[in-house]
């Protein structure tokens, strides 16, 4: 039985560390198709690899303080209530981008260890956490790759619900996560 009130929205600290997350979604994402434009080994190309590096690892530490929120504060009820069937997909989508947001940096923490190559961190380079394995190296990055992929579907499908809610069910499940007015 839980104990905890529940209450009317998310508190401010939730509603900030997840706006925050997707300014991070952003720019991971953006940094990463950006290098695109410019030549292999050049320093803008090198730059955008690093800041995608260090926005991820940003992303990883972040994350642990919203899980601690999310099991710490429960979340507002959504009215009115949605059918199960809609429960059920919004924790399991909730789930996967935790996966997400904790396994796309840890793989590419492990991906630049094996590929011997230094793990940048705001002026920081933090240590390896493997040794270098070439093969494995690659391997990583294509599953980071395509993770990375199925990221844009997921990080999709969450923001189309938010709206499929917000302007077809007319419920307050977006509402939950945005500051009150006035």
């Amino acid at each position: 039985m839980n104990f905890k009130k529940i209450p009317d929205r998310y508190n401010a600290i939730s509603m900030s560390l997840h706006w925050l997350v997707l300014v991070l979604f952003i720019g991971i994402y953006a940094s990463i198709n950006l290098r695109e434009l410019f030549d292999k080994g050049t320093e803008t190309r090198e730059a955008l690899k690093s800041l995608h590096f260090m926005l991820g690892l940003l992303m990883f530490a972040l994350v642990w303080l919203r899980l601690a929120m999310r099991l710490t504060y429960p979340a507002p009820r959504i009215e009115p209530a949605p059918p199960q069937w809609q429960e059920l997909a919004s924790k399991l989508t909730r789930l996967l981008l935790y996966v997400l947001m904790l396994g796309m940096p840890l793989i590419g923490w492990l991906m630049l260890s094996a590929a011997g190559k230094p793990v940048p961190f705001f002026g920081l380079t933090l240590p390896a956490l493997i040794g270098a394995n070439k093969e494995l190296a690659s391997q990583l990055k294509e599953i980071h790759e395509l993770a990375g992929t199925l990221g844009y579907f997921l990080i999709g499908a969450h923001a189309a619900a938010a709206l499929f809610h917000h302007y077809i069910k007319r419920d307050n499940t977006l509402l939950n996560m945005l500051p009150k007015r006035g």
